[in-house]
């Protein structure tokens, strides 16, 4: 069994969360090392995660990953989650119980809540159904809307298709708000599609989808996926988790025209991959003011980025949607 499958219960799975793509991670990794380890998780046990170990998995440097850990489990620790019981009752919780921070170690240790550890288990002897996928297959996924709609979906791989998502809860199972992405052309131009795409390009299986009506209106989605030939799945043998030539998320250059000059400031080039990532990843509205147009926006943008830290606090800020520089 390989040594970076992920196992969930369905009940947690299909859980109303709000995770960032990083806090995605380090609830991915922590079920991940809880399989390695043998043990499991308990709550009195803190399980150990370290920046080396994240920057392997998710393609970035040891600095960065410490960095992005310390983020999110700061807003992780605050989170909370919310599912039906097999009575029917709603049960509400938090992720975590309790964090420790290992500045000198570059780790982190971590305590998760009882139902995290109840919905989180090894295969032996569970008699639920689980979800499993490799954690290489969606390391790769940029965007937590393509990590979480392939949790969804994964888990009717036996069938290859799956019921029909109503609406609302498919929107609260993707972590949207009610006040996000309102319009169904929003919807589907700023997260199905892109998901479907990311999934499509990045993990082992294949998507498309179905509208559902009533009428003219749209009220849900299901989805069929196929898997991918096996060859094409293979992890090469240098890599544990095979994400050593990922690919980071390109800012294409038509969006934010680039100075002639080959040699432009360092900043500067950074004020314009910042502006750009904001634009490739449809994050315009995120940051606009009042009826400030798109161009007002960046020339405001890159007048805040004065020094390389202010710099760094955005693309932080940036990073916690899922961009990657």
């Amino acid at each position: 069994m390989s040594k970076d499958l992920v196992v969930k219960t369905n009940r947690l799975n299909q859980a109303f969360q709000m995770l960032t793509l990083a806090e995605l991670h380090i609830v991915q990794l922590a079920i991940v090392d809880a399989r390695e380890t043998g043990t499991g998780l308990t709550t009195n046990q803190p399980l150990r995660i370290n920046a080396m170990r994240y920057a392997e998995v998710f393609n970035t440097t040891r600095q960065n990953a410490y960095q992005r850990m310390k983020s999110a489990e700061d807003t992780l620790f605050n989170r909370r989650f919310s599912y039906f019981d097999d009575e029917g009752k709603l049960i509400k919780s938090r992720w975590i119980q309790q964090v420790r921070y290992l500045d000198d170690e570059g780790a982190i240790e971590l305590v998760f809540t009882l139902a995290v550890v109840d919905g989180i288990s090894r295969i032996d002897g569970a008699q639920e159904f689980f979800t499993q996928y490799l954690l290489s297959q969606t390391a790769k996924l940029t965007s937590v809307y393509s990590a979480r709609l392939y949790e969804l979906l994964i888990q009717w791989k036996s069938v290859g298709k799956t019921p029909v998502f109503e609406l609302v809860h498919f929107r609260e199972q993707l972590g949207l708000k009610v006040t996000e992405y309102q319009t169904m052309s929003n919807f589907k131009t700023r997260v199905l599609d892109p998901a479907i795409k990311q999934i499509n390009e990045h993990t082992d299986i294949t998507v498309t989808y179905e509208q559902q009506k009533q009428g003219r209106v749209i009220t849900g989605f299901s989805f069929k996926f196929k898997h991918k030939k096996q060859n094409n799945d293979k992890t090469p043998q240098n890599s544990d988790f095979g994400v050593s030539s990922s690919r980071p998320l390109e800012v294409p250059t038509n969006i934010v025209k680039q100075p002639e000059n080959a040699n432009m400031d360092v900043l500067e080039h950074r004020k314009s991959k910042i502006t750009g990532a904001i634009m490739a990843n449809g994050l315009a509205d995120r940051f606009k003011r009042g009826d400030e147009s798109v161009m007002d926006m960046m020339k405001r943008i890159k007048e805040e980025i004065s020094t390389d830290a202010i710099a760094d606090q955005w693309q932080n800020k940036l990073e916690e949607f899922g961009v990657i520089f």
